[in-house]
């Protein structure tokens, strides 16, 4: 799925530069595609390798970066808040989010960033949508919910009704709300993601509905929060973070409602991803090359 033939050569030397990506689970991933081609078009001497890491090889896995002088790691789930006490610094952003999907290496030291947030606005941008002044339902509180949330909020929407199970991620929610109602111009509000019906009532009057969660990705593929086409409506936006499968059952049952604007990840993965490539190289990714390379891979 992922190999895609540029037509360039990209050479591996004693000069190479290690970047890694690692998340439990991985092989899914398009970031290789993305960041060895980019690095490939622009002649950068760097190599990006996937690593299947969870909580516990999470420690080992931090030390091999600097073990192994590599320039730096994404972070996917499920490790983007477990992997903050192995780290020496934090950006404000990520210190804001207490979530990181960046480490940069800086002879030894660490630093994590999160640029999950800009690169969700970024793809909403992307397609000329503006969600400024506008209302949010947004399910997860996790470590891509967090930056999402943070990052809209910072960026003017207006209202974002957060939805969470009663579980290690609540009191997280609890404080993400505290975080936007105190440092945002928005206003937000905590809802059990158990209540059906409270959040039926919420999609209703909203106009994004985004889904942080892991749930339509695997082994989840064939789940969704929401079931119901009837709980959407035609003019709103539909945005699953997930991009494995390319179309989820979230997507599907948006689709079947009619909903005018149905995307999944793959944006948003596009844009956090080039703003990751610039922190490690100091160079501006070639988002448009990528962004071909990566929509035409399944037309």
């Amino acid at each position: 799925m992922n190999n895609i033939h540029t037509g360039k050569n990209i050479s591996l030397n004693g000069h190479t530069i290690l970047i890694g990506l690692m998340a439990d689970p991985i092989r899914h991933s398009m970031s290789p595609t993305m960041h060895n081609n980019a690095f490939a078009k622009l002649g950068l001497n760097y190599a990006y390798l996937c690593f299947e890491i969870d909580n516990q090889k999470l420690p080992k896995a931090i030390d091999a970066i600097r073990t192994l002088d590599m320039r730096g790691s994404n972070i996917s789930m499920p490790n983007k808040q477990k992997v903050i006490p192995y780290l020496d610094r934090l950006d404000e952003s990520a210190e804001l989010c207490q979530a990181v999907n960046t480490i940069v290496n800086d002879h030894g030291i660490l630093t994590g960033y999160t640029t999950d947030g800009i690169g969700f606005m970024q793809s909403l941008k992307d397609e000329g949508l503006d969600i400024t002044g506008q209302k949010m339902v947004l399910t997860g509180a996790g470590g891509a919910g967090t930056p999402i949330a943070m990052q809209a909020a910072i960026e003017g929407v207006k209202e974002i009704a957060l939805f969470n199970i009663d579980d290690d991620k609540w009191e997280n929610a609890v404080r993400n709300v505290k975080i936007i109602n105190e440092k945002t111009g928005a206003h937000a509000t905590l809802h059990h993601l158990e209540d059906q019906a409270d959040l039926k009532k919420e999609l209703a009057s909203c106009d994004i509905y985004v889904d942080a969660t892991g749930v339509g990705m695997k082994p989840l593929e064939d789940m969704t929060l929401v079931e119901d086409p009837t709980w959407f409506h035609q003019d709103m936006i539909v945005y699953d973070t997930v991009y494995a499968p390319r179309e989820t059952k979230l997507m599907q049952v948006a689709k079947q409602a009619g909903v005018d604007h149905v995307f999944n990840g793959l944006g948003m993965m596009l844009e956090q991803g080039a703003a990751a490539f610039k922190l490690w190289t100091g160079q501006d990714m070639p988002v448009e090359y990528i962004r071909n390379l990566l929509f035409k891979e399944e037309d």
